[in-house]
């Protein structure tokens, strides 16, 4: 079943009530090897998804279905990231993709 679409501010009230042991967030096997061709571990994404924020609005995933959202932050040795998440169920996070840029906002 696919979660409706909620607005960025309710997204990461969820997020963060996943993170908290509500439900649960489950990396996908993309968001692995991207994480392991950044340089990074689970433990400084687990920071951004704590601490960053979602600067835009949610994207419609044509081929799944799912609402699509995106949280950067820093990690914790200071590389700007950007995490793309949906949920799969309203305490269930999926982790889609991560990738670092040079320009933050």
């Amino acid at each position: 079943m696919t979660v409706a679409v909620v607005s960025v501010d309710i997204a990461l009230g969820i997020l963060h009530d996943c993170l908290g042991g509500d439900g649960s967030v489950v990396p996908g096997r993309h968001f692995l090897d991207e994480l392991t061709s950044e340089g990074l571990t689970i433990p400084a994404a687990w920071h951004v998804l704590r601490t960053g924020r979602i600067y835009n609005p949610p994207e419609l995933d044509i081929r799944t279905g799912h609402w699509k959202y995106s949280i950067e932050g820093h990690e914790p040795d200071g590389k700007w990231l950007v995490i793309v998440f949906c949920f799969r169920a309203i305490d269930r996070v999926h982790l889609i993709t991560v990738f670092s840029v040079t320009t933050r906002r």
